[in-house]
Order: structure tokens, then C-alpha cells, then sequence
């Protein structure tokens, strides 16, 4: 059956496939929302170890997704790989840093003898939970807004490409709003994620401040993110998009990706239901004292991470516009590997599932029981 499938829906395919598991990190980053909370909803060590703890349980799913996500963009556009992944240097660097900086906190912090003190990895975290979630946000930002790259006009077969103006290495991303609020808005519902986590896996029985606070900041961080996420959504319906024509010529047409959505009426209908279910998440969290908010929360977040890396790429759309070329513009059709290649990736695909399978299982295991301040007393902590 995959056999049977053209080159132009293997490009389609795979690219749906990584936006699904780019979406699947948009959620685990709950676990980054959850480590800027740590100074702010924790007031003694076994309030900030219960936390740690918790958070440290997962850290490594968040980046392992990440890994494969960068995996699967290589090996199925490793032509968006090499421009992104090198003329933005600085920031995949600085993210890659971050998320070392993360591993390396949640080994030592707890250790003794810690030459650096735990307050040192603390604020290790807090980097990673800020900076690392802020530059994400902004990458996937160009993918509406365009990057200032051009591709070899006399060599296009290898696709090499030149930086012009304004060459920060990726972080000029930064000086658009369209990429700051979308990485801000990413960021603050990271917080409210995080916070809606620590209260389905923690027992608070000893601790009912730090529930309390727990879901005054679900509530605070949602009315943050608010009005970044209504500038995102509106930008993205009143913005001019890149369309491909079937000539493979890219050009500017004006409210792009609305018509995208009304093309693609699933994705509209996986936009609103996400944006439903973060605020059912929400009110359930901050006015029912419902422990499952995370629950409501991740999946609309998962909905709406979808949605947001499927427009700018599906319905013939270049999604990594360049804004000092138009034709150098980047396209699932023009980007991606051999027909052989994503015909033996999705083979190897077929495999997915089960691991998904595997995850979810391990993770009912490990959260079967809540997290009590005696069992992080008996067994070694974060």
C-alpha cells in the first residue's frame, strides 16, 4: 500500500508527521513552563524538590521529542535543514545549549558536594524554561514570517544559500512581532501547562499552598498569554501567505492562510477545538479545583501546534519563505529527500505507533500513584 503512494503525498505525509510530533513537543514542554514556576510557587526546599522531582520524571521525553523532531526534519527535508539549521545558527546553538544545560541541572542539582550550589542549576532552568521555549517560538514563527536567505542562483541542484542584511545568524527572528508574540504566547502557556501538571501529579496533602498557588498561576499565565495568542490568531487570518503555483513559482497572496484553513476545514475544525479545550483546561483548573486540567490543557495545546506547523506548509504554501528572494523560498515539494528515501522512512514509520504506545503506558505507570513528600524523603530527588 505505501508502495502505491506518489511522490507528492509521501511530501504531504511526512511533513503532517512532523508537524505531529513538533506538536507532541509543544505539549511536553510543560515540563520548561513548569521550571520557571519553581521560584515563584515554591516557598521551602521540599516544596521546590516535590516539583523537581516531578518535573524531572519527564524532562527527558521533552528531549527526545526534540531530538526526533530535528531527526525527522533531516531526513525528510534536509533541504530546509541545511538553510535553517545553518544560516540560523545562533539560535538552533542556543537552543541546543539551553536543553544541555537541563540535563546536566537535573543530574547534579541534588547531588552532594555540589561545587555550585543547587540555587546555580536552579537558574539553570529557569534559563532553559525561558530562553529555550522564547527561541523555539520564534523559529517556528519564520515559517509565516520568512528568514533573510537566498539560495545560489547558479547552483539551485545543491540549494546553497547567502545571508544578506541584517546577519544575526537566525537571531534577527526576534525583531518581528509577529515571532515575539508568538514565543511569548508559547512561553505562557508553557506556565500554564507546567502548573496544571504539577497539580495532577503531586499529592498536596502536606502542602496545600503550593496548590493554591499552583492554581492561581494556571489562571495568572492564561490571561498573560491571552492577548499574544489573539494578535497570532488574527495576524495569521489578515496576513499575506506564499503560495506556489503549480510552475513551482512563489508569490505573495493576500489572506493565505485563511484560505488555507478554509481549504483544509479539519485543521479549522483541530483550531477551534484546541483553542476550546485550553480554556475548558483552565477553568477547570482555577474554578472547579479539578485535577485534570493538564489533560484538557495538552490536548488543545497539541491541536493548536498542529495547526500552526500544517498552514504554512500544505495547500501549495512556502513555509520557509525568504523575504529577499521569493523564489528561494522553501516548499515541501522543493525540500524535500528522494521519493526512495521518504518510501523507506515511512516503512520504518509504521513503528510509531507502538512507541507512542509504550510512552503512554510507562507514563500511566510512573503517575499511577501522586507524588508525596515521603517518597521523595526515601528515594534520591532532582
Amino acid at each position: 500500500m505505501i508502495g502505491n503512494l506518489d511522490y507528492a503525498t509521501l511530501q504531504q505525509l511526512w511533513w503532517i508527521i512532523i508537524a505531529i510530533v513538533g506538536a507532541l513537543f509543544v505539549f511536553l514542554i510543560f515540563v520548561q513552563g513548569g521550571q520557571t514556576l519553581l521560584k515563584q510557587v515554591a516557598e521551602t526546599e521540599i516544596e521546590k524538590t516535590l516539583i523537581l522531582t516531578s518535573l524531572g520524571r519527564k524532562w527527558e521525553l521533552t528531549f527526545t521529542t526534540l531530538v526526533l523532531f530535528g531527526g525527522a526534519l533531516f531526513a525528510a527535508f534536509p533541504k530546509f535543514y541545511a538553510t535553517s539549521f545553518g544560516g540560523a545558527y545562533w539560535v538552533w546553538m542556543l537552543i541546543l545549549f539551553s536543553f544541555i544545560i537541563q540535563a546536566v541541572s537535573y543530574e547534579y542539582r541534588a547531588k552532594e558536594n555540589n561545587f555550585l550550589g543547587s540555587e546555580t542549576y536552579e537558574s539553570f532552568l529557569l534559563i532553559n524554561g525561558v530562553v529555550g521555549v522564547l527561541l523555539i517560538g520564534a523559529a517556528v514563527g519564520t515559517f509565516y514570517t520568512g528568514s533573510n536567505f537566498t539560495l545560489d542562483m547558479y547552483n539551485r541542484v545543491t540549494w546553497n544559500y547567502v545571508l544578506f542584511g541584517l546577519n544575526l545568524r537566525g537571531l534577527e527572528a526576534a525583531f518581528s512581532l509577529f515571532n515575539l508574540s508568538l514565543a511569548i504566547f508559547l512561553l505562557f502557556n508553557a506556565r500554564v501547562t507546567g502548573a496544571s501538571y504539577l497539580l495532577n501529579s503531586i499529592d498536596f496533602s502536606s502542602n496545600p499552598g503550593l496548590e493554591t498557588r499552583l492554581r492561581e498561576s494556571v489562571k495568572k499565565n492564561f490571561l498573560i498569554s491571552l492577548p499574544f495568542l489573539l494578535y497570532v490568531l488574527f495576524s495569521i487570518l489578515l496576513m499575506k501567505g506564499f503560495g506556489v503555483d503549480k510552475a513551482g513559482v512563489v508569490s505573495l497572496v493576500s489572506f493565505k492562510y485563511l484560505f488555507n484553513l478554509f481549504a483544509m476545514p479539519s485543521l479549522l475544525a483541530l483550531l477551534l477545538a484546541g483553542i476550546l479545550l485550553v480554556v475548558l483546561g483552565v477553568y477547570l483548573t482555577s474554578f472547579k479545583t479539578s485535577y485534570r486540567g493538564i489533560w484538557f490543557n495538552g490536548l488543545g495545546t497539541f491541536f493548536v501546534g498542529f495547526v500552526v506547523l500544517c498552514l504554512p506548509a500544505l495547500n501549495n504554501t512556502a513555509f520557509y519563505p525568504s523575504k529577499l528572494d521569493l523564489q528561494s523560498s522553501l516548499t515541501i515539494h522543493n525540500a524535500s529527500s528522494s521519493m526512495f528515501t521518504l518510501t523507506a522512512m515511512t516503512y520504518v514509520a509504521i513503528g510509531i505507533p507502538f512507541v507512542l504506545a509504550y510512552i503512554v503506558y510507562v507514563w500511566k505507570l510512573m503517575d499511577s500513584k501522586k507524588l508525596t513528600v515521603e517518597e521523595i524523603q526515601n528515594e534520591e530527588s532532582y
